[in-house]
């Protein structure tokens, strides 16, 4: 090892301070400028150390939960490239100058681990990183990993009425991570996943190397389309497959309160909406006020692939309980359902789905279950008790399964929520003021909630989504986490899959540089010491 390394790599055993030096920042630009071939000029623009006029801003523009904010643990560089190779020499000086790397496509982790470690670390910001590129021809698109949810739906609709693409209802989400976890959104009962509908994908390994599907194989590609793709490397764009959509669809959001009954009709729901045919999708956000007022609503929100005509029959056969009528609902094509569902109106401009950046933005702390049997009227009761002592928005958000999720097995990508389970639930809890006491307090309340549940829901693993990022579950310790530790919450994602996924890891990473507090371990505990040390 050179002197200059040697030095640099001293630095890094020390506390972050100590590491956030112009050592590290004059020896990671140098290696960039070897990596490629000494353009200087390029550099400096896509570099930003934190002493960077502009780092702070950089940093924060997409930043989605205002909770991290004020957290040390920030990068030392970050990095916004405009082309491939400028990433491949970024994990390749990473890997040379000891540090680790982390990605961000969207700013949307939960737990906030695109942007925040505990260790030295540089951030590779994929903003620049977002093309699009749509073949009606074969019914594909090409999407680079820094794109949007709603750039690639405006884009899709752009090129064609009858084409969509089954994934989430937030506009910003970034695709790189959404479909690494596999990715539901409204269509999931009719087409499945996200991840379900990718064909190919570019990815680069820890040597700094593009794979496609064929060079990377077929259990790395089974590994990334909902199991992490950050553990295994940095995914540059994925192949998707679109799907076909009628040209009219019809949306419909119906409130009741507990005083009109909304509890009989939540417990209603359980039984009859895992069990709609699969074109129709009725979701429920369940919450208080937001206030101390201790009132409670429940919102059906609900997206329908064909007309009224067809929808108000459907729904007079299998929920009649709702009550549903023609005026409630509103036909549209679906780019407007896109906007909303989002919570837009449907005459709006659809350039909102271009927005990647909230003016808005409240602290948030989020935590997930699948439901397998019908909670009982009771222990419903007993959860909206919960949600109106609340003093700030908190609600669950429930999501039926069952249709095309009951028709594809659990092994078929990492993602085994798939037959057997009714439905998700996402609690969540949002605060303004961003304090250490307040989030302590709100946090509570999402233990508190999680808690109550717990005879309710999936057992044995307790199951979780992945993409609702919970570090409550458990976490990796850096360098030393066993494979039989991160089984602890490892299985609560990706059940008897997450054996695999290790295995995959193990011989695709060795070194495990690609790593993360909830990232998929190594099967062999000696392969962790012998890289540490």
């Amino acid at each position: 090892m050179q002197m200059g390394y040697l030095a640099v790599f001293l630095i890094l055993l020390l506390p972050i301070p100590f590491a956030a030096s112009t050592l590290v920042e004059k020896k990671f630009k140098e290696c960039l400028m070897t990596q490629l071939d000494g353009n200087s000029e390029s550099i400096e623009k896509i570099i930003f150390t934190t002493s960077s006029s502009l780092y702070t801003q950089v940093l924060l523009s997409l930043e989605q939960n205002p909770r991290w904010v004020n957290s040390s643990w920030r990068p030392l560089l970050i990095l916004t490239p405009f082309h491939e190779s400028e990433i491949q020499a970024a994990i390749r000086c990473s890997r040379e100058l000891g540090l680790q790397i982390r990605v961000r496509s969207g700013g949307h982790d939960y737990e906030g681990l695109s942007f925040l470690c505990r260790v030295p670390f540089v951030m590779v910001d994929l903003i620049n990183i977002r093309s699009i590129e749509v073949s009606l021809a074969d019914e594909t698109a090409w999407v680079q990993a820094g794109a949007s949810l709603g750039e690639l739906y405006y884009k899709i609709s752009k090129a064609s009425g009858v084409h969509g693409f089954p994934a989430g209802t937030c506009p910003s989400v970034g695709i790189g991570g959404h479909i690494s976890g596999g990715g539901v959104g409204t269509m999931l009962r009719k087409h499945g996943l996200a991840a379900d509908h990718v064909v190919d994908a570019y990815l680069i390994d820890a040597d700094g190397k593009i794979h496609d599907r064929k060079s990377m194989g077929e259990d790395v590609f089974w590994a990334i389309r909902g199991g992490s793709a950050a553990s295994f490397g940095v995914i540059l764009a994925w192949k998707i497959s679109l799907v076909r959509v009628p040209p009219i669809v019809t949306v419909f959001n119906v409130e009741r309160t507990l005083e009109e009954g909304a509890n009989n009709l939540i417990h209603r729901w359980q039984y009859t909406a895992p069990e709609l045919h699969e074109d129709l999708f009725i979701r429920i956000v369940a919450q208080n006020s937001g206030d101390k007022s201790k009132t409670f609503k429940a919102t059906f929100n609900s997206l329908f692939l064909g007309g009224i005509d067809k929808l108000i029959p459907l729904m007079n056969e299998s929920f009649p309980e709702l009550g549903l009528q023609a005026k409630d609902c509103t036909e549209m094509n679906w780019i407007q359902s896109v906007l909303f569902i989002a919570g837009f109106n449907r005459d709006d401009p659809l350039e909102l789905l271009l927005n990647r950046i909230t003016t808005s933005k409240s602290s948030f702390k989020a935590k997930s279950d699948f439901v397998k049997e019908p909670i009982p009227k009771t222990g419903l009761e007993g959860a909206w008790k919960v949600v109106v002592e609340e003093d700030t928005l908190a609600m669950l958000i429930m999501e039926p399964y069952g249709g095309r999720m009951n028709e594809i097995s659990e092994s078929e990508i990492p993602f085994p929520h798939r037959k057997g389970n009714l439905y998700n639930i996402q609690y969540l809890v949002k605060w303004e003021v961003n304090s250490m006491e307040e989030s302590k307090r709100h946090l509570h309340w999402a233990k508190m909630i999680y808690r109550y549940m717990t005879p309710y829901v999936s057992k044995s693993p307790r199951a979780a989504y992945f993409n609702y990022k919970d570090l409550d579950l458990g976490k990796n310790k850096h360098h030393k986490t066993s494979y039989s530790k991160a089984s602890v919450w490892g299985k609560k994602y990706f059940k008897g899959n997450f054996r695999r996924l290790a295995q995959i890891k193990t011989k695709f990473d060795p070194q495990n540089f690609f790593r993360n507090e909830q990232s998929i371990p190594l099967l062999n505990f000696y392969y962790s010491l012998l890289n540490f040390y």
